[in-house]
């Protein structure tokens, strides 16, 4: 996957890993709060890698 792939995915992880925490919460779900909280850091990881891909990618244009 490209970086930016990877950070498309990272965000839109975060986005309803956020977002099944908030019905986790309004639904006294704990196990839909747990599930939405695995998800977020899933996508907080996939936009790590994206940024360290570009990070790799940039770095190797310049040589």
């Amino acid at each position: 996957m490209s970086s930016t792939t990877d950070k498309i995915k990272g965000a839109a992880n975060e986005v309803l890993g956020k977002a099944k925490q908030g019905i986790g919460d309004a639904t006294n779900n704990d196990k839909m709060k747990a599930d939405g909280a695995a998800q977020e850091l899933k996508g907080k990881a996939q936009s790590t890698v994206g940024d360290a891909k570009g990070a790799v990618k940039s770095a190797t244009d310049k040589i």
